[in-house]
């Protein structure tokens, strides 16, 4: 009897249909046999992540319906902690490569790179036994309270980082129940738990911190 073949799967999620091809190309000439899977929104984006086995690497824009910010790679990292997430995004600042990898991301990609860049990023990250860092994040000046609290909010579950993100909009606990179809005895509970990670007394403190961190600024 022959070995099972393992199979792997690709995540790539872009608005941008176009790109998303791009992107596919790219990851078909490194991985050939991998099965790719796009998605248009962040909220599909998650739903694929979670239903995905063989999950070995997800490529993400920041810019997309349903994120704010670093929400986006917070919310994928939660899904799927073990999975590389490669940003492939227009957003500028030099300061973005640092942040993207602060919420969990293990590199940083401009959509302006050569496709051969992107192939050699993508070959560098999931050939390797321990994913390295993409060689576009440059090195910068740690905070380590800015860092602790970073990590705080990537460990956060995703339902948690949704309720985050409701209570970032200003939803009240009954809308946000309705919106995520949960009890708001639960939206409750994961506030209380939010809370805790982040070392505040209230939903404003909780939101105020979100912000300072980037969570909803528009990239």
């Amino acid at each position: 009897m022959s070995a099972p073949v393992l199979t792997q799967t690709v995540l790539i999620a872009d608005d941008h249909p176009l790109f998303r091809q791009a992107l596919s190309l790219a990851v078909s000439r490194v991985l050939p046999q991998a099965r790719i899977i796009e998605a248009g929104t962040l909220a599909a984006a998650s739903k694929a992540a979670a239903e995905a086995d063989d999950l070995v690497l997800v490529m993400l824009d920041l810019k997309m319906p349903g994120a704010v910010g670093y929400s986006g790679i917070a919310l994928l990292h939660a899904e799927k902690p073990e999975v590389p997430i490669l940003v492939v995004s227009s957003a500028d600042g030099a300061s973005a490569p640092q942040e993207a990898r602060a919420f969990g991301a293990i590199g940083f990609l401009s959509k302006d790179s050569d496709l051969s860049v992107i192939e050699a990023t993508i070959a560098k990250v999931v050939g390797a036994k321990t994913p390295p860092a993409a060689e576009s994040i440059a090195p910068t000046a740690a905070d380590p309270q800015l860092d602790t609290i970073r990590r705080e909010v990537a460990s956060l579950t995703p339902t948690q980082l949704k309720v985050l993100l409701a209570v970032l909009e200003g939803q009240l606990n009954k809308q946000i129940a309705h919106t995520l179809g949960i009890a708001e005895a639960t939206v409750k509970a994961h506030m209380t738990a939010i809370m805790r990670k982040l070392d505040v007394k209230n939903r404003t403190q909780a939101a105020l911190v979100a912000r300072s961190l980037g969570l909803d600024l528009k990239h």
